[in-house]
């Protein structure tokens, strides 16, 4: 559960500093680095992300399925 929140927060502080960074592009006219530095932090919160699902399906804390796969059936025990 506390991968799930993890991988959570992580998206939420990536969509954030995407939007902070727009809003620098459309109200700083005066060339500011505050843009750069806001899709930097983007870049490196969306790469220690990928990191961390890498090793997070590494050690079996989550389980990487495909898009649209069916559920494999589960077989029933027998009642005597």
């Amino acid at each position: 559960m506390l991968t799930k929140l993890f991988i959570l927060a992580a998206f939420l502080a990536i969509v954030i500093s995407l939007g902070s960074a727009l809003y620098y592009l459309i109200h700083d006219k005066n060339r500011s680095p505050r843009t750069v530095k806001a899709l930097t932090t983007r870049i490196s919160l969306s790469l220690v992300l990928f990191f961390f699902l890498l090793f997070a399906a590494s050690q079996g804390w989550i389980k990487p399925h495909g898009i649209g796969q069916m559920p494999q059936p589960q077989k029933k025990a027998l009642l005597r």
